[in-house]
């Protein structure tokens, strides 16, 4: 479900982790498009559809681990104050993949591997040779090359990490962004490990020590003359939009209190009081707020969409069509929101409103291919409808999904006995029969 639904990475998902806590939104998403693409298209990456995937996850940390996804944790998001900030961070990920690091990192892991067998291959030579002599080592014969290795690999990662941020700055000029968000982002990260990294071995780490990469970041980033360039106010009011929606959903009651009191009447903290009191079961209070929200923005699609979303988690779900219909219509990218209102008409009328559901899920499954949430509801909706055959498939996709490999086989061996030998329904049923987890695919 949209409006910041955790769900686990499905266990089909291409280069990612399953099991990873993803958090889903269709607004927070909207604006880390928003952020990321000058970046990519500065760093020559438009056309490879990268994704930022949000981790539920407090701490303060991006990463990326492939050419197509850069992670960010939730923790950096609402802990970034500007959003120069949080794309600073992006442009730094995006270093990473413009310089080729993943797949150069693995080459010399596997160059090291090779090196580490040799060592311990002459180690144990050594070891022999040493074992003849009564002063020798034969511990220090075998570690001695593998240390050497392992530092080699550190300081190659060490080097990658300093060419990332030069990129970064880069990029960030490229597009007429400032680079003191990055800067600053680093400085702070680097005062909380710079306790934790006192007396550390600087040969030991595999990034930059903290005193020596903020200070050439620093250099890097004051010599842009776009240094003191400050973010929009209408993309700041955004980026505080985001903080408040996640805080309103990931954070207790008492803590969205605290951070945003009655007090501050901002539109940001009345957004996230309004998520806050919805959660916590005061639907027609929180109503009242979303209505509020509505009529100081009636062209946002978010304040519909959450507005929607209340009314079905409320047990209204014929009453949240018409807001998230709406929420559809202005939202420059509704399929998450669009799966959330097949959920509501499947809920509302049954079999009255199955034909609506499944289109309004097969142009949102066009957008969104590897949603289990839209394929539970089409099967649904299909079995609504009475059409067996197809709520079996689309149940067995779901399973798929999710990487119940046993429950897919064993409906999608049903649904073929359901369609006609050969028709597309069938082929899509065998292939699943036939289908291994894409974590399994080399």
């Amino acid at each position: 479900m949209p409006t910041v639904a955790v769900a686990p990475v499905p266990a089909h998902a291409q280069s990612l982790p399953p099991g990873l806590p993803v958090i889903r939104d269709a607004e927070i998403e909207q604006l880390l498009r928003d952020y990321t693409q000058p970046i990519l298209r500065a760093a020559g990456l438009a056309q490879q559809k990268v994704q930022v995937i949000i981790i539920n996850d407090r701490a303060f940390n991006a990463f990326v681990m492939d050419g197509r996804h850069i992670f960010i944790n939730a923790g950096a998001l609402i802990d970034a104050k500007v959003p120069n900030e949080v794309i600073g961070v992006l442009a730094h990920e995006t270093g990473h993949m413009a310089g080729g690091h993943l797949l150069r990192l693995r080459q010399q892991m596997a160059q090291a591997q090779v090196a580490a067998v040799i060592a311990m291959i002459l180690g144990v030579g050594g070891a022999i040779a040493a074992g003849r002599n009564a002063g020798g080592n034969p511990a220090a014969a075998v570690l001695g090359p593998q240390e050497t290795i392992r530092r080699t690999l550190l300081s190659y990662q060490r080097a990658q990490e300093e060419q990332a941020d030069r990129a970064g700055v880069k990029f960030l000029a490229a597009t007429d962004q400032s680079a003191k968000g990055m800067y600053e982002t680093f400085r702070r990260l680097s005062d909380q490990i710079l306790f934790a990294a006192h007396g550390a071995d600087p040969y030991m780490q595999s990034h930059p020590m903290p005193a020596e990469r903020v200070a050439a970041l620093e250099t890097l980033a004051r010599s842009s003359p776009n240094w003191d360039k400050k973010d929009p106010a209408e993309l700041q009011l955004r980026h505080d939009m985001m903080r408040a929606k996640l805080s309103g959903f990931l954070d207790r009651a008492d803590t969205v209190a605290r951070r945003y009191p009655s007090t501050d009447t901002s539109l940001p903290a009345r957004y996230a009081r309004a998520i806050a009191t919805y959660r916590h079961a005061d639907l027609r209070n929180a109503l009242v707020q979303i209505d509020g929200l509505i009529q100081a923005q009636p062209n946002n699609p978010y304040f519909h969409e959450l507005k929607g979303q209340a009314l079905l988690e409320g047990g209204k779900p014929a009453e949240a069509i018409a807001p998230l219909h709406q929420a559809i219509k202005l939202a420059p990218q509704p399929a998450l929101i669009q799966v959330l209102l097949a959920q509501a008409l499947n809920a509302a009328h049954g079999g009255k409103s199955a034909d609506e559901a499944i289109a309004v899920l097969r142009t949102a499954l066009a957008h969104e291919p590897e949603s289990v949430d839209g394929y539970v509801q089409l099967a649904m909706a299909y079995g609504h409808k009475g059409d067996l055959a197809q709520a079996d498939l689309a149940s067995a996709t779901a399973a798929f999904m999710r990487g119940d490999q046993s429950t897919a086989r064993q409906i999608a061996a049903r649904a073929k006995t359901r369609f006609p030998i050969g028709s597309p329904g069938w082929v899509k049923a065998d292939d699943l029969i036939g289908s291994k987890p894409a974590n399994s695919r080399h």
